[in-house]
């Protein structure tokens, strides 16, 4: 039996697909009533269970032999950092007499000790504690999520511009959601040494320039990628609904990742997704 956390979103519903097609049985860990109406069917057992509950998920968790852990993104109108660290040290707390064999966790291209600098620092610290377990645990850092991209299309669409902080030029690994469900199920079910880091991304690095030519031929009108300035990335983020503080975050994981520049890891994965494939599935 698998369990999976966030298991109603983007990523844990393609792990649910992925095992069920195989023939596997799993736990399907959500946080409402609703989610659970929604997501149960044959081989998903629905349950409800707030991540930031460590004893209430440690029950969760033993009724499990291999899990899927996934950090649920925090409301950007809060403080988005402290909230994730919270819910990431639930998460690896409630594996302290979980029973279990072996994990795979979600997290980040890029991440790095440190702090305040969102998921690049919150997801380290979440890769960190869950390997104190000592549970094998298989970590999948997964690229920029071609999903980030949809709420861009309707105002592209409206004003033909693609507004972005990356820099129009800079080429950055991305990946499809759908591509890291799955390539997260076949590590639950690979060989219990099958462990440590691996980075998924697809098999294409886009800028947002591609991404602007993109919309162009999907909304049949010309877009333009513009960058904004770097001393304007909080009021980008602010613009957005986000409070000050997931602002100030969001704000200063984009200039890491942009002074990074894009790793280039010996342990990837490739996701199948093009971002033509992926557009085209949003008309």
């Amino acid at each position: 039996m698998y369990v999976i956390l966030g298991a109603s979103g983007h990523i844990g519903s393609a792990v649910i697909d992925a095992l069920r097609a195989s023939g596997d049985t799993v736990i399907a860990v959500v946080h409402s009533a609703e989610k659970a109406a929604a997501i149960g069917r044959e081989g998903v057992e629905p349950v409800i269970a707030d991540v930031a509950d460590t004893a209430r998920l440690r029950s969760v968790l033993q009724k499990g032999r291999r899990a899927f852990l996934l950090n649920p993104p925090a409301d950007v109108r809060r403080d988005t950092n402290a909230e994730e660290l919270k819910t990431a040290r639930s998460i690896a707390a409630a594996l302290d007499g979980s029973g279990l064999e072996k994990l795979v966790v979600a997290s980040i291209y890029g991440a790095l000790d440190g702090a305040g600098i969102g998921d690049l620092s919150v997801l380290y610290d979440f890769e960190r504690e869950v390997k104190a377990s000592g549970i094998p645990a298989a970590i999948n850092r997964g690229a920029y999520y071609f999903t980030n991209l949809d709420m861009l299309l309707e105002p592209a669409g409206k004003t033909g511009r693609l507004v972005t902080p990356f820099p129009a030029d800079m080429k950055i690994p991305m990946v499809s959601p759908r591509d890291l469900g799955e390539i997260a199920a076949a590590r639950l079910k690979s060989p219990i040494d099958d462990i440590g880091i691996d980075y998924v991304e697809a098999t294409e690095r886009y800028s947002f320039a591609d991404v602007a030519e993109a919309f162009s031929s999907l909304l049949g009108r010309p877009v333009t990628a513009e960058t904004i300035p770097r001393e304007k990335f909080e009021d980008y983020y602010l613009g957005l609904g986000f409070s000050w503080a997931a602002a100030r975050c969001h704000a200063k994981m984009t200039e890491v990742t942009i002074d990074g520049r894009a790793e280039t890891p010996d342990r990837r994965h490739w996701g199948r997704t093009t971002l033509a494939r992926h557009l085209e599935a949003l008309r």
